[in-house]
């Protein structure tokens, strides 16, 4: 691995504690069932993500601005660095930041569907976790 700068690791530590405190959020409001609001469950589920690859970007002096397009945030990672996220996926966590921040006219997210946003953020966290240095892991 290379030099990593206490600065940097300290703004990692930061975008990774976040990260967590959505998966927290996501994970306990769909215990939740059938009464929780999956709107919620979703966003925070692409929070994590969001927020995950923004840490593992910032490792890597990777600019990002204010982007919120998953798939714009991993594309902007070299290929070896990439969560394994289907394109499917990708757009449907975007999704769930732009759609379901706001009251609007959407669906009610069945809660299967919650339950698999969950998943996915789960996937795309122990993967990024594997590219961050463990002292950026450990809760501030």
């Amino acid at each position: 691995m290379f030099e990593i700068d206490d600065e940097v690791v300290f703004v990692v530590r930061q975008w990774v504690q976040k990260a967590e405190n959505d998966l927290k959020n996501a994970a306990h409001t769909l215990k939740l069932g059938t009464d929780g609001p999956t709107d919620t469950v979703c966003f925070h589920a692409q929070q994590c993500v969001e927020k995950y690859l923004k840490a593992l970007l910032v490792l890597h002096g990777i600019e990002f601005g204010r982007v919120h397009y998953i798939g714009d945030l991993i594309n902007r990672l070299p290929a070896r660095l990439r969560p394994d996220l289907t394109p499917e996926e990708q757009e449907q966590l975007t999704d769930y930041a732009v759609s379901t921040r706001y009251p609007g006219d959407y669906e009610r997210i069945p809660l299967v569907e919650a339950r698999h946003a969950v998943q996915v953020a789960r996937r795309a966290r122990k993967q990024i976790r594997r590219h961050l240095p463990t002292t950026s892991l450990r809760p501030l």
